[in-house]
């Protein structure tokens, strides 16, 4: 063992410098944050790594809110089968009932810990409905602004508590021991601070809470620092990634014209739940009628009803109509959007939103159990970056934000278990060197953008086998043309923040599109125009991918349903069908 499980790294300069902890949480949103605190209430020397600010993730973001069943009359019960639903057969139900049983009093906990949300005139949580979900369990938090107030309450905490933090800092590569258990991370620090450049931390545990990875499209609410890094590492560091496949467009995103790129402002869909409608041109409402709860389907039902109107219609975006809101109702209930709408030139006040889909949320990622282990030992992920099982094929409106809670808080349970153990076997983690010889090319930063390009042209909301197969061909010529260049001349792009991004956004999209070739069937948040319907004999199972020393993808299908397990040396009921770089129109054989 060379580091890592398959001995792949990211071309940079060894470590100058080290920390040592008992974890190191990577990511400061509530999922990191979260784990990050419960480490250290448990006693554990906690490091945090956070790539911008602490406060710079995509929880800030966040408008809608956190669902749970919080509500009078309302159950877990029924929050799982709105979740199930959502998730169009490929939740993993055990891991939604751990989410929906232990998710109000992870809420409790969170507000214990400062956050504050709206009330009601007696005092309640005030709560509000979104798509899918046939009861109000949305909390929320100045109106639109909850992911800033979650945000600002863990950041104050974690300050407060002198839980050690990195900020600026990409984190690298994971490192590992003699014996292929994590021991730590590699990681590089922007600008002035305690520490600069390469350095590590070492740690027995390591917590991946890195957020999304949005920005392999053109156009995405994610924040720009959303660049899949956490996904990069679990797969160079040989871990399992699954449904990458499931990618979900927000279905109302402000309409900015057709060749705007990077982040764009989010229309929460909490505005269509207090009754916005959409519509066309024409002043149409085309969701009635296509399903029962109209513009409040699960957002896969809506991003394709807009699709589709688009198409008839020739047009490039749809409207949201909330004029009978009225200015009142606009400056209280949704004062972020209004800004947004207004500094754009938009006032949602007398005119409706132009709004049209664009990446929002991955509801697949690294592979996890209950509690948050992946299959790499040590390895731990939490949030966007894992795939719980939780979402399936696609996320139900604010589980983002529970989700993150209350596997967070598993994971720190987890590994202060694991922690006290570790101390009665005097087992401390000794890394392996770092190789003298880089064994991953690095890709120039302008590659970002022709990713961007490829990956928005032919496996965004709409997908065929034409389109990817023309995708897999153009990403493989990068990855083609940066390794042959390594091995040829031993030359690669000069190591920094751009080009490690880049190659990192390469290695998603090649995931990405990998399984989405595969999939032969609409279901969720993956549609594919050429299959349009979902087809559980053959697809009601996941995709999951590993990296192969030679850089080449792994990829496999799961027999049933059921995910794989992730403990080391588990009956794995999909091995059996693994195969390498798979062409877009293979299909697993019916079991």
């Amino acid at each position: 063992m060379t580091g890592t499980g398959t001995g792949i790294r990211l071309h940079a300069p060894a470590p100058g410098w080290a920390l040592a902890a008992d974890v190191v949480v990577v990511g400061s949103g509530v999922a990191g944050l979260t784990a990050a605190l419960r480490c250290e209430a448990a006693g554990l020397r906690t490091v945090v790594v956070t790539k911008a600010r602490l406060d710079d993730g995509s929880t800030r973001w966040a408008q809608g809110g956190i669902a749970a069943a919080l509500g009078e009359g309302d159950t877990p019960e029924q929050h799982l089968d709105d979740t199930l639903v959502a998730g169009a057969g490929l939740c993993d139900e055990e891991a939604v009932r751990i989410l929906v049983t232990e998710g109000p009093d992870a809420v409790r906990r969170l507000i214990a810990t400062g956050a504050h949300f709206d009330e009601s005139a007696g005092g309640g949580l005030e709560l509000t409905r979104e798509g899918g979900h046939h009861r109000r369990r949305i909390a929320h938090a100045g109106g639109d602004a909850t992911g800033a107030e979650i945000s600002r309450a863990l950041v104050e905490a974690v300050r407060e508590r002198g839980v050690r933090t990195v900020e600026n800092a990409l984190v690298l590569d994971l490192l590992t021991d003699a014996d292929g258990r994590t021991a730590g991370v590699t990681l590089h620090v922007m600008g002035e601070g305690q520490h600069d450049g390469v350095g590590a931390v070492h740690a027995p545990a390591v917590v991946l809470a890195t957020g999304g990875m949005g920005q392999v499209y053109s156009a995405t609410t994610n924040p720009s620092v959303s660049t899949g890094d956490g996904v990069a590492l679990a797969l160079r560091a040989g871990a399992d990634v699954s449904d990458l496949e499931f990618v979900q467009f927000h279905p109302t995103v402000l309409f900015l014209g057709a060749d705007a790129e990077g982040q764009q402002p989010l229309v929460s869909e909490a505005v269509r739940g207090e009754g916005a409608h959409l519509v066309d041109a024409d002043g149409v409402r085309f969701m009635t009628g296509q399903h029962e709860l109209a513009e409040l389907a699960p957002r896969d039902i809506v991003a394709k009803g807009i699709m589709r109107r688009m198409q008839e219609k020739g047009a490039e975006h749809m409207f949201l109509d909330a004029r009978h809101f009225g200015a009142e109702m606009w400056e209280h209930r949704f004062p972020t959007i209004l800004a947004a709408c207004r500094a754009h030139g938009i006032d949602p006040v007398t005119e409706p939103v132009p709004v049209a889909p664009a990446a929002h949320y991955a509801s697949g990622g690294v592979r996890t159990d209950a509690r948050g282990r992946t299959t790499v030992p040590g390895l731990y992920a939490c949030g966007e970056v894992a795939c719980t099982g939780v979402h399936g094929a696609n996320r139900l409106a604010s589980n983002s934000l529970l989700e993150g809670l209350v596997y967070a808080e598993r994971i720190a349970a987890d590994i202060a278990a694991r922690h006290e153990d570790d101390r009665l076997h005097a087992r401390v983690p000794a890394p392996v060197e770092h190789p003298e010889t880089p064994e991953h090319p690095l890709l120039g930063a302008e590659t970002r953008f022709a990713i961007q390009r490829i990956m928005t042209d032919g496996a965004g909301v709409l997908r065929s086998e034409a389109s990817l197969r023309q995708a897999a061909e153009r990403l493989q010529r990068l990855h083609t043309d940066a390794r042959d260049a390594l091995d040829e001349n031993g030359k690669t792009a000069e190591p920094g923040v751009d080009t490690w991004e880049a190659t990192n956004l390469l290695c998603v999209a090649r995931v990405l599109v990998a399984a989405a070739g595969l999939r032969e069937e609409t279901r969720g948040c993956h549609w594919r125009e050429d299959h349009a319907d979902r087809d559980d004999t053959h697809w009601r199972r996941h995709i999951v991918v590993r990296l192969n020393p030679d850089r080449s993808l792994a990829v496999r299908t799961t027999d049933t349903a059921d995910f794989p397990p992730t403990r080391p040396g588990a009956l794995d009921p999909g091995r059996a069908g693994e195969t390498r770089e798979p062409q877009p129109a293979s299909r697993p054989q019916e079991q």
